[in-house]
């Protein structure tokens, strides 16, 4: 197919989707567990050299960079497209993935088995499936000399699961070359399915695309105070100081704010659905509660929050330390960040000192033109009777990065999920799996998409 998308048949049994699960299963194999500690982070050189490889079997030119640290593996690749003076599209991957313990499993996390239906493993579904899929698309793409209508950038990248401090946002402050010419994107977490029932009775798969996601930051909380004797009456306790600020900021619930991407979301699944959401109820959340375990995610997105995660003070059961520290997981909705700060100020109050360890931005676009057009286009050609919704994700990727280099970034891994599954327990957690019908449903749309953007 050497034109751009001419003569494309949607249910074609195309080269992509007959290799797909066995690549997404030999990356799951690469433990690529990325710790927060240089020292013990492992596995990403190993793999972004098996991309490499596999790019470079199919006739790609790769650049591999390290990210400001040894073994933080990145590869890009380019495949010219049809109009050079269109503004390249880039598909980005992260091949880091969270620790997973063996013992919790009921298969081994990186044993990338495929069985009974889906590939198991840790990435599975964050994000070794979208990887899988990209770097098949590629592959197919530089054998079959297909010429899509734009330039594509793909980018598969170190340490997202760590901020991306050692991955993309290192690379984006360092090698901004790297992206010259690239003014849109796409990666996780969006274009995935959501069944949701309509008053006749049937059903709507909407498929979310992500085009907002809040701000990420992890905060450190710090008390200090004389320190002591276990044994005397001490008016200032560090550990106490901190533990009352702790469980005020942990207990508070930040005011409400839709912002478009989440309002237009709740009116399409009232639109499909008959359900009704206020967004003025303090029983919010509780409406959510119908749309099922994306409530979670969609909940998570109507307020910032703020998650006390670790605590540490003292050093001896009969010392009163003098200083005690926490970190909080705060995520913070767009145009909130200035006056989320100010009532964190208000809640631990004068005798706390607070610092970012990690401070990333949000990021919204708007769910329009033709990027949109062609993902929505793409899904309807293999699920006529599917719909694209925008929406904003609770937690963050490797778009941030981007977004502060003018990129348009949006979330569109394409997946058809089983209604019953659920899939946002798969992120982080126990017996990580994908559905094989997905992976290559998802390799399909991926394929007519880049085909047509």
């Amino acid at each position: 197919m050497s034109a751009t998308g001419e003569g494309f048949d949607p249910n074609r049994n195309s080269r992509a989707v007959s290799e797909v699960v066995e690549l997404v299963s030999t990356l799951i194999r690469f433990d690529t567990s990325n710790t927060g500690d240089l020292a013990t982070t492992k596995g990403e050189r190993e793999c972004a050299q098996w991309v490499a490889d596999q790019l470079h079997q199919a006739g790609y030119v790769t650049e591999y960079v390290e990210s400001g640290a040894d073994g933080r593996g990145n590869v890009f690749a380019r495949l010219e497209g049809a109009d050079p003076s269109r503004g390249a599209l880039m598909i980005h991957g992260h091949l880091d993935v969270v620790p997973a313990e063996a013992s919790d499993w009921s298969v081994h996390p990186f044993s990338g088995a495929v069985r009974d239906g889906y590939v198991w493993g840790r990435g599975a579904i964050d994000m070794k499936d979208m990887v899988g899929m990209a770097l098949a698309v590629a592959r197919q793409f530089k054998l079959e000399g297909t010429v899509p209508p734009r330039d594509l950038v793909f980018a598969f990248l170190a340490d997202e699961e760590n901020g991306g401090k050692w991955g993309s946002q290192w690379l984006v402050d360092n090698r901004p070359d790297l992206f010259d010419g690239i003014t849109e994107a796409v990666g996780e977490v969006g274009g995935f399915s959501l069944t949701v029932p309509r008053p006749d009775g049937t059903e709507r798969r909407l498929y979310l695309v992500e085009t907002a996601e809040k701000g990420l930051g992890w905060m450190r909380l710090r008390a200090k105070a004389r320190a002591g004797h276990g044994s005397f009456l001490h008016e200032d306790n560090a550990v106490t100081i901190l533990a009352d600020a702790v469980a005020r900021l942990g207990k508070h619930t930040f005011p409400l704010v839709l912002s478009d991407s989440v309002a237009a979301f709740l009116a399409a699944v009232a639109e499909e659905t008959g359900l009704e959401f206020d967004p003025a109820s303090p029983d919010i959340e509780g409406q959510l509660a119908k749309l099922g375990t994306i409530s979670r995610i969609i909940g998570a997105t109507l307020r910032d929050t703020a998650n006390p995660t670790m605590l540490q003070a003292g050093y001896k059961a009969n010392v009163i330390p003098q200083t005690a520290e926490a970190v909080v997981d705060c995520r913070v909705v767009p145009g909130r960040q200035a006056e989320f700060e100010r009532e964190v100020d208000e809640l631990i109050g004068p005798d706390v000192e607070r610092e970012w360890i990690t401070k990333l931005d949000s990021y919204e676009t708007t769910f329009d033109g033709d990027l949109v057009e062609a993902m929505n286009n793409a899904v309807l050609a293999h699920d006529p009777r599917g719909r694209t919704v925008p929406y904003m994700l609770s937690g963050g990727t490797d778009a941030k990065a981007f977004a502060r280099l003018g990129i348009r970034c949006f979330g569109f891994a394409p997946l058809q999920l089983p209604p019953e599954l659920d899939f946002t327990a798969l992120f982080h957690g126990v017996d990580e799996r994908v559905p094989v019908e997905a992976l290559e449903f998802g390799t399909r749309v991926l394929e007519h998409f880049l085909l047509h953007s």
